[in-house]
Formats: C-alpha cells, structure tokens, sequence
C-alpha cells in the first residue's frame, strides 16, 4: 500500500492577530479538503508589535491611535465579524481590554511544540479563542498557565519556566529570521520550507498549495 505523502507547514503567526485566527480555521479546512495528504502543522512567532510593554496596554486607546478614527476601527472589526462568521468565528472585540505584549505567548507556544504538533495546535488554537472569543489578556501569566493545562502540557512547568528569561532569544530570534525571509506580515504558511503563501488565504487555495508540494514530494 502507498503511504500518504506528509507535507509540513509552518504557520507564522501572533496570536493577537484576527487574520491569524481565520488562517487558522482556513487551514482545518484545506487539511480537509486535501484529502489523504497528511499535514504536519507547526506554529512559528510573529509580534506585530514588540514595543507594547510587558504590562500591556489600554487596547480600545491603542487601536484607536493605530487606525486614526473610530469609524476606521469599527470598519475593520465589522469586515473581521463578516469574515469570522463564515469561518464560525464569535469575534468579541469589545470585550479585549488589553491589548498584550505576545512574546510569553510565544515562548509557551515553542514549549508546546516540544510536547508534540497536537498539543501545539491545541494551544494555538485555544489563545486566539481566549484572546478574540472571551477577552482574555494573554500577556498575562495566568492566562498563559491556564491555556497550557487546557492544550495538555505540564502547567507546573510552564508556571516555573514563565517568570525566567527560558527562550527568550530564541523566540526573537526566530521573529528576526522570519523578518530577513521577507515576512513583513501574517499569517504566513511556509511549505516545506520551499513555498510560501501569505495571507489568511481561502480554503481552496491553501489545498491546492498543499496538493503541489506533496506532488512534487511524490
């Protein structure tokens, strides 16, 4: 019997990005859609700003220096609720309050891709869902801790390894080499480390992508 070809994606991304989060319910649906081609999915970090402090910010202030007007910011969150819809996202974005540093985020996330993709996956999935569904601030510890118990990890070591400075540069580092490969925004989906497809692109294009390279894997 002929094994299924595997094809690896990696999936840069920040969890306080709402495009991020369609990418990622995209993606479930090309993996479905790609039917017999098995997909290793890993999350790779991203901050579309690093300069919020630790502490995090006053998020409806933030947004609103960030797009120059109410009426801007209410027009890119109601484009964001039509698209959410379709993909079976509830985005609440009144109710964020903060809007977070994401590079604790991250490190849990890289902790969490040592556990295993479905673990990583499972977290992934759960800190947009936090952030965009239920307004969690996930900057915050707890939070984090909470996430990392819920995706399946060891909460114990996750609430230790937090407060240190473990993987830290190598998180930046990894943001860094996703700048020098010419990510200037995301969800960016790497292929097998050859082909790149940018943007929360639909289903249909994602499968097609994935199709190819297991093709040319073949």
């Amino acid at each position: 019997m002929t094994q299924p070809q595997t094809v690896r994606i990696d999936v840069i991304s920040d969890v306080v990005c709402p495009w991020c989060f369609l990418g990622q319910k995209r993606l479930d649906r090309a993996i479905a859609l790609a039917d017999g081609i098995e997909v290793d999915v890993r999350w790779r970090p991203y901050q579309l700003d690093p300069t919020i402090p630790a502490e995090g910010l006053e998020r409806k202030a933030y947004m609103l220096a960030k797009f120059g007007s109410a009426d801007r910011l209410k027009q890119a969150h109601d484009t964001l609720v039509g698209s959410g819809q379709a993909e079976g996202i509830p985005f609440a974005f009144d109710a964020i309050t903060v809007a977070p540093n994401t590079l604790d985020a991250h490190r849990v996330i890289r902790w969490a891709g040592s556990a295993g993709p479905e673990i990583q996956n499972r977290l992934a999935r759960r800190l947009f869902e936090l952030y965009f569904q239920e307004g969690r601030n996930v900057g915050d510890p707890t939070e984090l801790i909470a996430a990392a118990r819920d995706a399946g990890m060891d909460a114990a070591v996750v609430e230790t390894l937090l407060p240190t400075d473990a993987d830290r540069d190598a998180v930046t580092e990894e943001i860094a080499t996703a700048s020098r490969m010419g990510v200037r925004g995301v969800p960016c989906f790497i292929l097998e480390n050859k082909y790149a497809v940018m943007g929360a692109q639909d289903p249909q294009t994602l499968a097609d992508a994935i199709r190819q390279v297991a093709a040319e894997k073949g």
